[in-house]
């Protein structure tokens, strides 16, 4: 690892798997409120669940401007911005008096999130090699999780002795404490590696990347398999506390066992690398998401464990996408990895969006509108893999021979 004047190996692994939870913390904290929130603003389940999807979106979209800036003034500055925002943002949600206040505190939010989570995955590379770097995928993976985890378990917590805005200040804290942080930090690109165009040129840097054509379909493949998910998050506390009549703190527990199961996924990976070759991984990867999907459309209304036993295998093999996917895409970004990392980051969140989108959508039944999303976005993962290993869209040097 590069040296850190103040951060030891052991602070920086923390301080990334730290950052890498930032996101599933400013969605999952505040989820077991998102029917009080509609009560306290008179608002619908669609602009509630907005605050979900703006997020999303502007996150995803902010990763792609934060890349190529901090390939152009360094991961610090930028690191630095972030934070600042995020917990500026974060207060500014946790004082609001409407739901378009709120929303435009999730707004910037998200663009803090943006800034801090594109430098994450770019330290990874800057500071890490080979299987180090796979491991410290790994583990900063499964310590990422923990935050599902836990999250809406204190949302809980926290509507039993105040309101939802009890979310919002806790997230205030942490963004103030990953500021702290990040001033300690010591910049890892070096001057003579940083890109010399302006700043407007600097963004060009991203159509370099969006040309490489392998490498773009073997994203949006990946980025298939997460949209589900997304989909899950904000349709999950309509579902438990909704359908099912299940109260917060009860929506909180069946939650934080749902997100448990990522945690084995990043140790999983780990252990079917060294039996299975890629292919053959994948291959699971997209049986596993297809059955999962199956029986949420013809057996998740039967109750609730039913409905969580029915999502955890997709959640597990989700844990497991998550590395195998990031190693794969960070292995072809030799330069400007701020740009590599924003775009790998950018589109499977894109779709994320989309999925939150799609899991509010009035479906009538919100349990069989995520059992069709689950299918729908396996097929098209799948039948996009047919494609790729028709040679579709050429190859790549790394891709190549690991995928093909």
């Amino acid at each position: 690892m590069r040296r850190q004047k103040y951060l030891t190996v052991s602070a920086m692994i923390t301080y990334i798997a730290f950052i890498n939870m930032f996101v599933p913390l400013s969605t999952d904290v505040y989820l077991p409120a998102l029917p009080e929130m509609g009560n306290y603003f008179s608002a619908s389940e669609f602009l509630v669940g907005l605050t979900l999807t703006i997020f999303f979106f502007v996150f995803a979209v902010s990763m792609i401007l934060f890349g190529p800036l901090s390939d152009k003034y360094g991961r610090r500055p930028i690191l630095i911005f972030g934070a600042a925002i995020y917990t500026a943002a974060s207060f500014a949600c946790a004082i609001s008096a409407n739901i378009y206040f709120l929303l435009v505190g999730r707004f910037f939010q998200a663009v803090g999130s943006g800034a801090v989570i594109t430098v994450s995955t770019t330290l990874i590379k800057d500071c890490f090699r080979g299987k180090i770097m796979r491991k410290i995928l790994a583990i900063t993976q499964a310590l990422g999780v923990i935050a599902p985890m836990v999250a809406p378990l204190l949302g809980g917590i926290i509507l039993t002795f105040t309101d939802w805005r009890g979310s919002f200040y806790l997230l205030t804290i942490l963004g103030a404490i990953n500021l702290t942080v990040a001033f300690l930090f010591c910049e890892t690109l070096p001057e003579k590696k940083r890109y010399r165009g302006n700043v407007l040129q600097s963004l060009t840097l991203l159509l370099g990347v969006a040309r490489k054509k392998y490498f773009m379909a073997v994203l949006i493949m990946f980025a298939f398999l997460s949209k589900p998910y997304m989909a899950y998050l904000s349709a999950s506390s309509f579902i438990y506390v909704g359908f099912f009549a299940l109260t917060a703190q009860e929506y909180s527990y069946f939650f934080a066992v749902n997100s448990a199961a990522s945690i084995a996924g990043p140790i999983l990976y780990l252990k079917l690398k060294n039996i299975l070759s890629n292919v053959r991984l994948l291959l699971l990867c997209f049986c596993v998401a297809m059955t999962s999907g199956i029986l949420v459309l013809t057996v998740g209304q039967t109750s609730a464990v039913i409905f969580l036993l029915s999502f955890l295998p997709f959640t597990m093999i989700g844990a497991v996408v998550r590395p195998f996917s990031m190693e794969m895409l960070l292995l072809e970004a030799e330069e400007n990895v701020g740009t590599a990392a924003a775009i790998i980051n950018f589109i499977p969140t894109l779709f994320g969006s989309l999925g939150m989108m799609l899991g509010t959508l009035p479906w009538g039944n919100f349990i069989n509108g995520l059992g069709i999303i689950m299918i729908v976005a396996a097929t098209l993962s799948i039948t996009l893999w047919i494609f790729i290993r028709r040679g579709f869209f050429g190859s790549a040097r790394q891709l190549a021979s690991d995928l093909t």
